[in-house]
């Protein structure tokens, strides 16, 4: 339990779609949810909506969008969109099956994994969506009022990045934290110190993590 007048951050990753499903990596890619996904998100809406939010900021890609909508819905508010919230840029690797990238750049995808500063396909460093994503997110906490909720809904890997970066670990230290499960949450308390991790992969418990994150 946070003390009263904490702020909180709450990180909802969008529900589910077909590449998902297929492991295919996604990163900026536009894809839709599945059925499925519609549904997860119209649950852990309801489950986030008893938080009382008193905000939401959403990546701009469908998948994000269709998500938020559904708290939007339960909830009132508006939904603010911003692009620095969308997922990792991964070039070559968009569209391609995990298989597929561990076939054609194997060795790119073990130093990722080793946790080395590696642009997948030529694209972004994990610290670059970090730089992009964690100030939005601060901005945004900044103007909740005392025991204000912000949610922020997002991707798999920019969570896990912008959560690293609020909690002031070293890049290479990131791995450690788990992907999260579709439509799953992860929530930060303000303490006296700074940021702190009150829950992670929150919400959907036993299902499994399945997206670029993995």
């Amino acid at each position: 339990m946070s003390a009263p007048g904490t702020r909180r951050i709450v990180l909802w990753r969008h529900g589910q779609t077909a590449w998902n499903l297929e492991r295919r990596f996604q990163g900026t890619t536009d894809v839709d949810l599945t059925e499925t996904g519609r549904a997860q998100a119209k649950r852990s809406a309801r489950l986030l909506a008893s938080l009382t939010p008193h905000s939401i900021i959403s990546s701009d890609l469908r998948r994000t969008r269709d998500t938020a909508a559904e708290l939007a819905a339960v909830t009132g508010l508006e939904v603010t969109y911003d692009e620095a919230l969308r997922e990792t840029y991964a070039g070559a690797w968009q569209g391609l099956t995990h298989d597929e990238i561990m076939a054609r750049f194997g060795e790119q995808y073990a130093a990722w994994k080793r946790g080395e500063a590696v642009r997948r396909g030529g694209g972004e460093l994990e610290t670059e969506v970090a730089d992009r994503a964690a100030p939005l997110v601060e901005r945004a906490a900044e103007k909740l009022p005392s025991g204000g909720v912000l949610v922020v809904v997002s991707h798999g890997g920019t969570i896990r990045t912008t959560i690293g970066r609020l909690l002031g670990l070293p890049s290479p230290s990131w791995e450690a934290l788990g992907g999260l499960s579709n439509c799953a949450w992860s929530v930060l308390g303000e303490g006296v110190r700074g940021w702190r991790l009150m829950e992670h992969n929150a919400g959907s418990l036993p299902e499994p993590v399945l997206g670029d994150d993995v």
